[in-house]
C-alpha cells in the first residue's frame, strides 16, 4: 500500500522537523508581525475563556467533574483559533527553545522574540477585557455571569507560589502537546482533533496558564467593586502579578520550554526542512 503523502498524518519525526520549521519562522519575523500575530493570540485565548465562563452559568446544577470537562471543551475554541490562523501565543511560543539547542537562535533573539510575545498577548488579552466591559456581559444571566468571573479569578490568587509554578508547569506541558500534536494533521479537522483533548484535560483539571489569566484576573479585579463591594480583598493587581502571573509564567516556561521543546528535540535532533 502506498503511502500518500497529502493525505497521511506526519510522524513524529516529520511533526519535529514541521514544528522547528514553523518556529523558526515565526521567531525571525518582524517586530511588527510579530506583535500583531501575538496580539491576536491573546485575543483568542481569552475569547476562548469567555466561552468557558458562559459555560459554567448554572452549571452548579450539574456534577463538578463534568461542568468542568464541559468548560474545557469549550475553552479548547481560543487555542483552535490561535493554531488555524497561524497566530503568536506565548506558552507554545517557550519550545523555541528547540532552537537555541539547534543553534538556529541566539539568546537575545530568543528572549526578544519570548518578550514581544508577551506584550502582544497581554495587549490582545486586556484588550477583550476592554471590549467586555464595555458590552456590559458581566451582567449577563442576572450577573450571574460576573459572579463567575469572579470565583474563577479568586480561586487563581489561592495557590501558594510553588503550587502556582507546578500548575503553569501541567498547563504549559498539555498546551505545547495539543500544538505540537497538530503539526501531525494535514486537515482542519486532523488539527482540530488533536487540539481538543490536552486543551480541556487542563482547562478542566484547573491548571494555570498564564496569557489566559491576563484575561481573567484583570477581568475580575475590575468588576469587583461592582459585584462583590468590600469583599474578595485578595484580587489586587500586585496578588496577580506576584502570587499568579510570574510563578505561572516560570511554570509555563519549563512545561512549555524544557519539557516539550527540548524534550523532542533531544529525541528527534530535526533537521530544517526548507530553506530559511
Amino acid at each position: 500500500m502506498t503511502n500518500d503523502k497529502t493525505t497521511a498524518i506526519a510522524t513524529p519525526a516529520e511533526m519535529a522537523a514541521l514544528a522547528q520549521d514553523a518556529m523558526l519562522h515565526k521567531a525571525r519575523g518582524t517586530v511588527g508581525r510579530t506583535l500583531l500575530l501575538a496580539l491576536t493570540g491573546g485575543g483568542f485565548i481569552a475569547l476562548g475563556f469567555v466561552f468557558y465562563v458562559t459555560s459554567q452559568v448554572g452549571a452548579d446544577a450539574m456534577p463538578w467533574g463534568v461542568a468542568k470537562v464541559l468548560g474545557g471543551l469549550v475553552f479548547s475554541v481560543g487555542l483552535m483559533l490561535v493554531v488555524l490562523t497561524g497566530a503568536d501565543l506565548f506558552t507554545s511560543t517557550t519550545m523555541t527553545l528547540m532552537l537555541k539547542a539547534s543553534g538556529d537562535l541566539s539568546w537575545w533573539r530568543l528572549l526578544r522574540h519570548w518578550g514581544l510575545v508577551y506584550v502582544g498577548n497581554a495587549v490582545g488579552a486586556l484588550t477583550i477585557v476592554a471590549l467586555i466591559l464595555a458590552g456590559g456581559v458581566q451582567h449577563s444571566a442576572g450577573g450571574q455571569w460576573g459572579q463567575v468571573v469572579l470565583a474563577t479569578a479568586s480561586h487563581k490568587l489561592d495557590h501558594t507560589f510553588l503550587e502556582a509554578v507546578a500548575l503553569g508547569i501541567l498547563c504549559n506541558l498539555l498546551v505545547c502537546l495539543a500544538v505540537w500534536a497538530a503539526f501531525s494533521g494535514r486537515t482542519t479537522t486532523d488539527k482540530i482533533l488533536a487540539l481538543v483533548g490536552p486543551v480541556a484535560l487542563f482547562v478542566a483539571t484547573g491548571f494555570e496558564h498564564s496569557v489566559a489569566n491576563i484575561f481573567m484576573v484583570p477581568l475580575g479585579i475590575l468588576i469587583r467593586p461592582e459585584f462583590a463591594p468590600g469583599g474578595l480583598e485578595e484580587l489586587t493587581w500586585v496578588n496577580f502579578v506576584t502570587a499568579n502571573l510570574i510563578p505561572v509564567t516560570l511554570g509555563n516556561i519549563v512545561g512549555g520550554g524544557l519539557m516539550i521543546g527540548l524534550f523532542y528535540w533531544l529525541v528527534f535532533r530535526p533537521k530544517r526542512s526548507v530553506a530559511h
